[in-house]
Formats: structure tokens, C-alpha cells, sequence
């Protein structure tokens, strides 16, 4: 399962409680030569809650790096 599936799954809005998540990933580029060339190497996850709309950015390389922990990572982040 990959990282935005985990996420959306195991998803719980820390400021309603609703359970029910949209996931987005936003690619853009950074500064300098990949600005120039376009190069979209920075990506995010975006988790909005579909009752109030509160938003959270994520960093998918940070939390699939951490495959042995991803679960434990959405536990502390979504109190499953």
C-alpha cells in the first residue's frame, strides 16, 4: 500500500474528527536551475478533511522512508 492509500485509510481530521480525507499530490520546482529548467523534483501530499476542509501537508519521502514505521508514523499523526 502505498503512502496517499495509508494516509486516506487510516485518515482522522485533528480538528472535527471526521474520518473521510481527500489526497493530493502537489509537484513543484524549487529554485535556481531546476526554477529554469522546470523541474518538478519537491512533492507533497495535501490531506483535506471532506467535512470542514482543514488541510495538512505531507512529505511522502520522509514518511516511505520510514517503511518499517510508516504505520506507527499514521498512528501518532491520525491516533489510529
Amino acid at each position: 500500500m502505498d503512502v496517499a492509500a495509508s494516509i486516506q485509510e487510516r485518515f482522522k481530521c485533528s480538528k472535527c474528527g471526521n474520518d473521510q480525507a481527500r489526497v493530493k499530490e502537489l509537484a513543484m520546482t524549487g529554485t535556481g536551475l531546476s526554477k529554469l529548467f522546470d523541474i518538478q523534483h519537491n512533492h507533497y501530499l495535501f490531506v483535506s478533511c471532506l467535512h470542514c476542509g482543514y488541510t495538512e501537508v505531507y512529505d511522502p519521502r520522509i514518511l516511505g522512508g520510514k517503511r518499517g514505521t510508516l504505520s506507527t508514523i499514521l498512528d501518532v499523526l491520525f491516533g489510529g
